[in-house]
């Protein structure tokens, strides 16, 4: 039940259906690639795993990622005609459905990889109902990080070790959002920071956090 921060969430969100896991939660995954890959790419293939690999075309999940990848909504009345934007927009969009297991080991996932002319990453996302999804990894620049999934949670990379900025957000998110694990990866001279919070940020904060800390991400 850690995963659910409401009553709502179990419910359900306001959606573009047919259905809050295959649906309204393949928006959320595709909304978490675009802000993680942080603009929208010029070429995706999404991988299609167990049931949604069986199902994607009769639940929507198509249009459902795509809409999610130009930032939509779950409630977004263009969604059904978001693979059309998606070519508008220049994206070149492919999706493979993949016999085997999931390698995030859950049924509904959707492993994204997305790429421009200067940087290439993968995400690979699942949707546990209601339209809640977790995000359980990331492959950035060769390097592979298994994250600890369930939203929300902050993303943060800075160049350099021993960053104090690190600490110093560290601070805020434990008195903002009731910190619950860190964990850090290594990109080159960078490092890569996996921040698990119990709740939500509020807008306020948030927009506070992105201009001290720049470059932030938050997933929810």
């Amino acid at each position: 039940m850690a995963n659910y921060r409401s009553v709502f969430d179990i419910i359900g969100p306001v959606m573009v259906g047919p259905s809050s896991s295959h649906t309204a939660g393949a928006v959320a995954i595709g909304n978490a690639a675009r802000l993680i890959f942080q603009k929208t790419p010029k070429k995706v293939v999404v991988h299609y795993y167990e049931s949604f690999a069986k199902t994607h075309r009769g639940h929507g999940t198509d249009f459902a990622i795509a809409g999610g990848l130009l930032g939509m909504t779950p409630d977004d009345e263009r969604i059904p005609n978001a693979p059309k934007l998606v070519a508008e927009a220049g994206v070149k969009l492919r999706f493979v459905e993949e016999d085997g297991t999931s390698p995030i080991n859950h049924p509904n996932t959707a492993i994204i990889s997305m790429s421009d002319d200067e940087k290439q990453i993968t995400v690979g996302g699942c949707s546990i109902g209601g339209g809640i999804i977790e995000i359980r990894l990331i492959e950035f620049q060769g390097n592979k990080m298994n994250l600890t999934g369930p939203l929300p949670m902050v993303l943060y990379l800075v160049h350099g070790k021993n960053n104090p900025l690190v600490n110093e957000l560290n601070e805020i998110l434990e008195q903002e959002a009731s910190l619950q694990k860190v964990q850090k990866w290594p990109i080159g001279d960078s490092e890569l920071f996996e921040f698990d919070i119990a709740k939500y940020l509020s807008p306020e904060c948030f927009s506070e956090l992105q201009e001290k800390f720049k470059g932030i991400i938050y997933l929810k």
